[in-house]
This record gives structure tokens, C-alpha cells and sequence, in this order.
């Protein structure tokens, strides 16, 4: 016999369906659902999974509509989520567990529902398994159509078992007559329902992380190369200014632990520059060093110079270094406009990256300072026994050639001169062949003929730059390490060669008596302290135009030795 749709039925289940979509809802909201939006394996996630859809399959259970001795439900939407999401094990676990509740609960369909849900759950495991494991597309199990097919297919299975195991089977028929289609209908749209909110949260989710990504890589990216040493205020004024563009805020202010070092936004008219703090937000999120957040509502915001200032909230977070407060960074929104979350999550980003500038700029000055230290350490070096040898070369000459002598002095005044005033890093090779020139002039007088240079330099090679005292050093090793300890007359050669990949400075010997060692991991080479500056040329050739500008030396022994620097691209 036909019987007709049963209308009321079918209404109490949307019914039921509204209360598991609100209740949905409200724990898309909490921690818990973060393994829902997420297709994970972890087994705390499966935990998660288990518990919360178990909790829908009882709630169905308990919500459900009285008919002819058993119960018209929406368990089974609980048990194919579980398996959905879950798999296998967790969906079959999750069926069992609404199953045997509903067994609890005694009926004639009792046997057949607990088994039908169990079975449920285990073939919505069976899809998860395909999508994740055999088809390795996981994101698939997201989609509302195919939450309907597998509810759809999961409740014609329960009606099935209901027909096969319930007794007596004519009161089973008719059952399934009056409930089939009502619940193939209901559970299948809400199990759609449910899976369209989770991939609507999961956009929003996705949209969120990737607003908030590209806008902390655009400020990070515009922020590279614009701090430096000193936390000045035309520096602060270009970041505030970058960080207003990027986050659209109202305004924004970046101070030190005293002053406002910039404000640009709403209220510059009298929010001004140079000024001492004066909010008392900012002075207790200096002196406690904690984030503040005045939103205008719950934590009243007022400013400090005008009653009638149109700001209305304020974010105002710590600038740390070496985890000493220096400064903070001000994040403003006008009475009209709400204090978005992402804005205040970004300034604590912001926060972070002016840190790592900060910190950034600290290592360049300290980087700048050992090399300064470095060229008084070549210069400590050079000096005292050059200028030792020096003298008493120009004392000698003076007995025989007095000509001869005034211009060694000359050459002597002009190598300290260059050497006492030579404070930038890098120099042309033009001025380091000059400053090399007048030293050599000085040990030609010394060692006579012993010494013969040979310097062959085409002019076009002369603009290239390189670091300040980076020849000098050398010759000085080659001569006193070098021809000063043979026998015969002592050759020194500077030229360039072509070689690949860069041309290649060098400045060689002939006495053949430097023995060869390969450089360390770091560019120098383990030499005694006769060799200090030759290292020290290594390191500022290496820091300051890369591995391809590193140091290299050929020895061949009594015959040659020859230290070669590469003239890489970086270099001109």
C-alpha cells in the first residue's frame, strides 16, 4: 500500500537539523574545530574527532521523533561526519559508540540501528580513506555534494539493515515506509549544510592567513634597507608612513622611551613630532613592557592633547631590544571605525619585524666598527718597525745623496699621511698603487739593488675598487717575508691577469719561500702573527665582496710566490 509523505516528519527533522547547525556553529568558534577544518592523521586530532561527532550522534538520538516504536533521527549526519573526517577506525568507532546508545534505548529496531550506525560511520571511513590514502586529494572530503551522496547512501544502508534485521518485518516495512524518505531527505541536506559552514570557515580562515601574510611580507619587503643605527626620526617618519599604507589605519605614531619620533594619519593637526609622550597608555606600556589596547568601549581611549582629537582606540605595542624597551610603535582608529582584529594582530607583527631591524641595524654598526678596527690594526701593524727601517734608510742616504734623502722623506711623509688619514673601507686601485708607490720607494733606498719592482697596470684597471690597505700589506709580506731572506736580488711584480672566471690582481715574489697552506673555513689562512695582515685583508675582501672576491695564494717553491685577488663584478 502507498504512503503518502510524511510532511510533519520531515519538518521535525529540519528541525533537529537547525539545533545541530547552531550548535555547529558555536564550536566552530572554539579550539576544538581546528581539527575539523584541518584533514589530519595526529591522533589527538582523531580524539577530537571521535568525542565531538560521538556527542552529535547521542544528540541526534535524544532529539529525535517517536515513531511506531523507534526513533526518527538525525544520528546517523554525527556518525558519517565522524568517518569523513576521521577515517576508518575513528568513523567505525564513532558509529558504534551512537549505535550502542541507541541500543540503550531498547525497541524493536534497536539491534538494527546500532548496527546501521556503526555501519554508517564505517563507510563514510571507507571515503575518507579513498579521497586521503588512494586518490591523495583530501580536500575533496570537503565538499558539501559529497557529504550528501555519502549521507544519502549511509541512510539507504540503515534502511536496508532495518529491514533485514528488525522483527517483525511487517512492522519494520511499514517503518521504513513512513520514515525512509523524510530522513534521506533531511540528513542528506543537512549533512550538506553542515560540510558547506566548515569549507565557508575554512575560506575564511585561508583569506585571513593570506591577507595577513602578504601584508606582514609587503611591510617586511618595504622595510629592508630603510633602518639604520639610530632609530632617527626622518627613518621613523618613512616606517610610520609605510605602516599606515599597508594596514589603513588611522594614524600611527613610533616613539623612543621619551619622544614621539612621528605621527602621520588623522589627528596630525595636533599630534606633533619631537613632542615628549604623554599618553598614559604609552607610559605604562613602556614601563611594564606589555602590549595595550585601549578599544574606546570596554577600555576608554582619550587623548592626551585635544578633547575634541577624532580618535577613539588605540594599539600600542613595545619596540624590545637585547629585552630592554626602547622605543613603541602606535597603532590609532578613528570614534567611526571599529579596531579590526587583523590590524591588531599585524601591529604585534610589525612590532616584531621593527625588532628584527633594529637588531639588524645594530650588527651593521658593529660591523662597521670592526672595520674600523681593523684598519687601526693594519695601520698598528705598518707603522712602527716600517718607520723604524724607515728613518734609518733616510739617515744613511742623507751622508751620501742628499737629494736622494729629501725625497725618500717626502715619500715617507706621503705614505704616513695616506696612512694616518685613510679612514674610508673602500678604495680605487689607483690610490692603493699610489700609497704602495711611496712605500716602495722607501725599501728601494733600503735594500739598493736588491730589490727590483716591476708594476704593470694598464689605466683601464684603475677605477676598480677594492678595500682601503689592501696591497700595501702584501708587498710588505712579500719583501720582509720573502726577497729580504735570499741571496740573490729580490724581483716584486704587480700586474693583472686575465683569468677565469674574474681577472685577477697579483703581486708576486721571487724568492719562492712562503709555504702554501689551503685557507680555512672562513677565507683566511692559519698564519703566524707576521701574518695578521694579510688575513685581515682576506676577511674584508670576503665581507665585503663575497666568496668570489676570497684571497687565494700559489706558491712554487725557492722559485715564486703569488698572492692573487680576484677582480669580481662586485668589485668595479
Amino acid at each position: 500500500m502507498h504512503t503518502p509523505f510524511n510532511w510533519l516528519l520531515l519538518l521535525s527533522l529540519f528541525q533537529q537539523m537547525s539545533v545541530f547547525l547552531v550548535i555547529a556553529y558555536l564550536f566552530s568558534k572554539t579550539p576544538l574545530f581546528a581539527p575539523v577544518v584541518n584533514v589530519s592523521l595526529r591522533l589527538p586530532h582523531k580524539v577530537v574527532i571521535y568525542f565531538v561527532f560521538s556527542a552529535f550522534c547521542i544528540l541526534g538520538t535524544y532529539f529525535g521523533q517517536p515513531v511506531f516504536d523507534a526513533i526518527a533521527n538525525t544520528r546517523a549526519v554525527g556518525a558519517v561526519l565522524g568517518g569523513l573526517f576521521g577515517g576508518p577506525v575513528v568513523g567505525t568507532l564513532v558509529g558504534l559508540t551512537g549505535g550502542l546508545h541507541r541500543y540503550s534505548l531498547g525497541g524493536f529496531t534497536d539491534l538494527a540501528c546500532a548496527i546501521s550506525t556503526t555501519a554508517e560511520g564505517l563507510l563514510a571511513g571507507m571515503v575518507h580513506f579513498w579521497f586521503h590514502k588512494v586518490r591523495q586529494s583530501p580536500k575533496a572530503l570537503y565538499s558539501p555534494a559529497l557529504a550528501l551522496v555519502v549521507t544519502f547512501t549511509a541512510e539507504l544502508l540503515q534502511m536496508s539493515i532495518i529491514l533485514l534485521v528488525a522483527k517483525p518485518f511487517e512492522q519494520a516495512l511499514g517503518l521504513v515506509n513512513l520514515i525512509a524518505a523524510p530522513m534521506l531527505f533531511a540528513n542528506s541536506i543537512g549533512a550538506a549544510l553542515f560540510m558547506a559552514m566548515i569549507r565557508d570557515r575554512q575560506s575564511i580562515y585561508d583569506k585571513f592567513s593570506s591577507t595577513y601574510s602578504a601584508k606582514a611580507l609587503n611591510l617586511a619587503s618595504r622595510m629592508v634597507g630603510l633602518f639604520k643605527p639610530g632609530f632617527s626620526t626622518e627613518q621613523a617618519r618613512k616606517m610610520a608612513d609605510i605602516i599606515l599604507e599597508e594596514t589603513g589605519v588611522s594614524a600611527v605614531a613610533i616613539t623612543d622611551r621619551e619622544n614621539v619620533l612621528a605621527f602621520t594619519g588623522m589627528g596630525d593637526d595636533h599630534h606633533y613630532t619631537g613632542e615628549k609622550i604623554s599618553a598614559q597608555i604609552t607610559l605604562d606600556a613602556i614601563a611594564e613592557n606589555r602590549v595595550m589596547f585601549a578599544d574606546g568601549i570596554e577600555t576608554p581611549y582619550t587623548c592626551s592633547h585635544s578633547e575634541d582629537c577624532p580618535l577613539g582606540s588605540a594599539l600600542v605595542i613595545p619596540l624590545r631590544s637585547a629585552d630592554e624597551v626602547i622605543g613603541t610603535v602606535k597603532l590609532y582608529e578613528s570614534k567611526r571605525r571599529l579596531f579590526l582584529n587583523i590590524n591588531h594582530t599585524l601591529g604585534e607583527g610589525i612590532a616584531r619585524i621593527l625588532e628584527e631591524l633594529i637588531l639588524v641595524g645594530r650588527y651593521q654598526q658593529q660591523k662597521q666598527l670592526l672595520t674600523e678596527s681593523e684598519l687601526k690594526l693594519v695601520r698598528a701593524q705598518i707603522n712602527p718597525h716600517f718607520l723604524f727601517n724607515a728613518l734609518n734608510t733616510i739617515s744613511a742616504v742623507i751622508k751620501q745623496d742628499a737629494d736622494r734623502a729629501r725625497e725618500l722623506t717626502g715619500d715617507l711623509a706621503r705614505f704616513l699621511r695616506t696612512n694616518l688619514k685613510q679612514n674610508q673601507d673602500v678604495t680605487t686601485l689607483a690610490q692603493e698603487l699610489e700609497l704602495t708607490n711611496s712605500y716602495l720607494q722607501i725599501e728601494q733606498a733600503r735594500f739598493a739593488e736588491q730589490l727590483q719592482v716591476n708594476v704593470n697596470i694598464d689605466e683601464k684597471w684603475l677605477d676598480y675598487r677594492l678595500p682601503s690597505f689592501t696591497i700595501q700589506p702584501i708587498v710588505e709580506n712579500a719583501i720582509k717575508h720573502g726577497t729580504s731572506q735570499q741571496l740573490e736580488a729580490g724581483k716584486l711584480s704587480i700586474y693583472i691577469e686575465e683569468r677565469s672566471p674574474f681577472p685577477a690582481l697579483i703581486i708576486e715574489d721571487n724568492a719562492g719561500l712562503y709555504q702554501c697552506k689551503e685557507p680555512e673555513a672562513d677565507g683566511t689562512f692559519r698564519l703566524s702573527e707576521d701574518g695578521l695582515g694579510i688575513n685581515i685583508v682576506c676577511t674584508r675582501l670576503k665581507n665585503m665582496f663575497g666568496k668570489n672576491a676570497r684571497l687565494s695564494i700559489e706558491c712554487d717553491k725557492n722559485e715564486s710566490t703569488r698572492v692573487i685577488i680576484p677582480l669580481t663584478e662586485a668589485v668595479c
